[in-house]
């Protein structure tokens, strides 16, 4: 396998650590409000990844968190609590906004037919781990205390730069993030952010009095957001990870910060591979809450599409390309599902003939198609390869190999996760059966009774196409 490593800024051959294991952690996402299709787009990337190793043989332990506190409105250290900002707006409290948002997240994330992760991690489960991590930077001398919180000493970390090619020199304050006059780098970062005085926040706890320069009691406070993501890496999956994935926004700042604390913390590299995917938008702008030009699962269900068209539609495009998101684009790609689909369903209606050329075409969709998505995910041509599969296997109903076919979509669900085989099922006895009558009332040309059953089927979502060897079904 070949990978994209933003790491190198180059296409490496991918070796986990360990012969048989892999360890990836996804940055998930902050959960104050309902997600656009942009944070599904890159799930829907990542999830090929984990079949991919699977179906490669590797047991994959991956890790993905939700961030429940600390996420500021900006990426950095200013600005209001995301989670805060969004109870305010639903008149809920903090923790209930987590939960409310939380659960609509992981239903898409189910309907989405994406593999769990071996842990869905909350922030807020992890606070004692937290001050342990802060315990370890303060003592090696990366942490220091100002009015607003603790804050990583990013000039302590030589190679801070480095992640994002950042131009340390010509940094101003306020060009990356936001300016506190009191830091003393403008890059340096919040691992531990204090409550403002005389304000109760819902989500705080105590900060211990060893972590800070003056030894205060009773001051509360929350972590900082690049902290939780080391800190769940370190506690559920070591030191050090095969690949971590995330958006193309994270690398600047929030990947670049992890970094620097896991590794100063840790003595070791944090991440051996870089995974990160790119923007979608819409009208040729980032797709993103702040504009208001996002749209939801809703909204693609409530055009009457569903989570495997946008599935579909996402694996059109690789996941290092910028794409736009148009309802035109989505139903090009749900006329393409549903022509996939009402192939699958010949493998009811074949004959079962003993065509080896049909494996063979078999045996070079999956080299082919496997090949390109061993080359950086390139999900894109997979799709191609196996349009042109389908094509060949279909293409004279009246020789068709059901198990070639069976194991074709076998192949595809595997690799995409489409379930397409699980959603094509066979029809009911009774259908077959009308089917026939309605066959023989054609061979009597009784087209007025042929015409009625046709309507009668129909109503039950299934349509009938005559052809010479007699009528084939589809589900509408």
């Amino acid at each position: 396998m070949k990978l994209y490593n933003t790491l190198t800024k180059s296409i490496d051959k991918f070796v986990p650590n360990d012969d048989k294991i892999v360890r990836i952690y996804t940055c998930g996402p902050t959960v104050y409000a309902k997600q656009h299709v942009g944070h599904y787009a890159a799930y829907v990337y990542w999830d090929i990844l984990i079949r991919l190793l699977a179906a490669e043989g590797y047991a994959v332990q991956r890790v993905m968190n939700l961030t429940d506190v600390g996420h500021l409105v900006s990426d950095a250290d200013e600005g209001e609590d995301k989670m805060e900002k969004g109870a305010r707006a639903e008149g809920l409290t903090a923790w209930q906004v987590a939960e409310k948002w939380s659960d609509d997240f992981l239903k898409n994330f189910r309907n989405l037919n994406f593999i769990e992760p071996m842990k869905i991690a909350k922030a807020t489960d992890y606070i004692p781990q937290n001050f342990d991590f802060i315990r370890i930077l303060k003592e090696k001398g990366y942490t220091y205390q100002i009015d607003d919180g603790i804050y990583y000493d990013t000039s302590k970390f030589p190679r801070y730069a480095d992640f994002a090619k950042l131009d340390l020199k010509s940094l101003k304050a306020g060009a990356r993030v936001e300016h506190n006059p009191q830091k003393r780098n403008p890059s340096d970062f919040a691992v531990w952010k204090f409550s403002p005085k005389g304000v109760k926040r819902d989500m705080e706890w105590e900060t211990p009095a060893d972590l800070m320069d003056d030894n205060e009691k009773g001051r509360m406070g929350f972590p900082g957001w690049h902290l939780e993501c080391s800190v769940i890496i370190k506690q559920e999956l070591g030191t050090t990870i095969d690949i971590h994935t995330g958006g193309i926004d994270h690398i600047p700042v929030h990947h670049t910060n992890e970094i620097a604390q896991s590794e100063a913390a840790n003595d070791a590299p944090l991440s051996r591979f870089w995974l990160h995917n790119h923007f979608l938008t819409a009208d040729g702008k980032k797709m993103s809450k702040s504009l208001g030009n996002v749209y939801s699962l809703d909204d693609v269900r409530d055009k009457g599409f569903d989570e495997m068209d946008f599935k579909l539609w996402a694996l059109q495009g690789h996941f290092m390309s910028d794409r736009d998101f148009t309802f035109e684009g989505l139903a090009a790609a749900h006329n393409r599902l549903n022509s996939w689909k009402n192939s699958a369903e010949l493998r009811w209606q074949t004959s079962d003939v003993n065509d080896e050329g049909q494996f063979e075409i078999m045996d070079n969709l999956r080299s082919q198609a496997t090949e390109e998505l061993l080359d950086n995910l390139n999900t894109p041509e997979a799709l191609k390869y196996i349009d042109e599969a389908i094509d060949a296997v279909t293409k004279d109903p009246s020789n068709i190999n059901h198990f070639a076919l069976t194991a074709l979509f076998d192949f595809v669900d595997l690799y995409l996760g489409l379930d397409i085989l699980g959603n094509t099922p066979d029809i009911t006895d009774e259908q077959k059966e009308l089917i026939a009558k309605r066959e023989s009332a054609r061979k009597n040309k009784d087209y007025k009774e042929s015409d009625k059953i046709r309507d009668e089927l129909l109503s039950q979502n299934i349509e009938l196409r005559d052809s010479p060897i007699g009528p084939i079904w589809n589900r509408k």
